[in-house]
């Protein structure tokens, strides 16, 4: 089964229900949810289409980056959504551990409401045959106590590295900050 328009209609809700100063930077994602419903997973979508990703964080208030090998720059692992996937956050658990080699045992999810939602241009791929699109990424936290890198996916990533969460851009960083007080409270 294939993540479907209406668990991402869903999850955008419950998301903009806890953080509704977001709205106005989704409106893309919301036109492309009520104009392309039926293709807003399609990675051949090119006005826009849903992606995921996860913030590994660690107690020391650390977050991996991956250097993506396509674009050349340092990102959250992540990606394109796959036929299998049934929910968002099961796809972005699947790329940490695709990209990443981490099991999926030695993480645990915040919470099923993501973390961000980030609508970010992609450039042109002639190579792929891919049109500059938009990605919907929708970015999950999940908190480790021992997760390591062991095996990085060569053909889209060429490094990794742990960066304190107070680094992050905003929103990010204070939403990951209260993140880690959370997982540190518990």
């Amino acid at each position: 089964m294939t993540v479907t328009a209406q668990h991402i209609r869903d999850t955008l809700s419950r998301y903009l229900d806890r953080y509704p100063e977001d709205e106005g930077a989704l409106s893309a994602l919301t036109g492309s949810l009520a104009d392309t419903p039926d293709t807003i997973t399609s990675r051949k979508e090119f006005r826009g289409h849903a992606t995921a990703g996860a913030l590994l964080l660690r107690p020391d208030r650390h977050v991996l980056l991956i250097e993506h090998k396509a674009l050349g720059t340092w990102l959250f692992p992540g990606g394109h959504l796959e036929d299998t996937d049934d929910t968002l956050i099961g796809a972005a658990l699947r790329e940490l551990g695709e990209e990443t080699g981490i099991p999926a045992g030695s993480v645990t999810p915040a919470g099923p409401v993501p973390l961000h939602v980030d609508v970010h241009p992609i450039p042109a791929n002639p190579a792929k045959g891919e049109a500059a699109h938009r990605h919907y990424d929708f970015r999950y936290v999940f908190r480790t106590e021992t997760a390591d890198v062991t095996a990085l996916q060569a053909e889209e990533v060429t490094g990794c590295a742990w960066q304190p969460a107070d680094t992050v851009a905003e929103p990010l960083r204070s939403r990951l900050a209260v993140a880690a007080a959370h997982s540190h409270s518990r």
